[in-house]
C-alpha cells in the first residue's frame, strides 16, 4: 500500500506556472505508475497526465498537452506536474494516484488504486 499528499496548489493568474509535488510513503514508489487528475466544481474527475515506473514513458490530456510536464524522481518518492501557461479552465483540486500495473500510463480513473487527498489550483483571469 501506498500513501501519497499533494502540495505546490495556490492562486495564480492566467497565464503564470505552478509545480504541483505528490510524495508518496509506504511500498517501493517505483513499483507504481502514477497519474494526475483533476476535477473542478460539478464535473466529473478526468485525467491529466500520466508516468510510468521508471519516467520513460508519459501520457497527457489534449487539454494540457504542450503546457504541463509530468515527472518523477524515484529516489525522492515523489511525482510533479509543472504546469505552465495556466489557463482559468485549469482550475480544479488536482490529485495524484497510483496503480501497480507499472507498466502502464493509461488514462482510466479505475486502474488507480491510490489517491491524494487534493490540491487546490485557482487560475485568475
Amino acid at each position: 500500500q501506498v500513501q501519497l499528499v499533494e502540495s505546490g496548489g495556490g492562486l495564480v493568474q492566467a497565464g503564470g506556472s505552478l509545480r504541483l509535488s505528490c510524495a508518496a510513503s509506504g511500498r517501493t514508489f517505483s513499483s507504481y505508475a502514477m497519474g494526475w487528475f483533476r476535477q473542478a466544481p460539478g464535473k466529473e474527475r478526468e485525467f491529466v497526465s500520466s508516468i510510468n515506473w521508471s519516467g520513460g514513458n508519459t501520457y497527457y490530456a489534449d487539454s494540457v498537452k504542450g503546457r504541463f510536464t509530468i515527472s518523477r524522481d524515484n529516489a525522492k518518492n515523489t511525482v510533479y506536474l509543472q504546469m505552465n501557461s495556466l489557463k482559468p479552465e485549469d482550475t480544479a483540486t488536482y490529485y495524484c494516484a497510483a496503480r501497480t500495473t507499472a507498466w502502464s500510463i493509461r488514462a482510466d480513473i479505475q486502474g488507480y488504486h491510490y489517491w491524494g487527498q487534493g490540491t487546490q489550483v485557482t487560475v485568475s483571469s
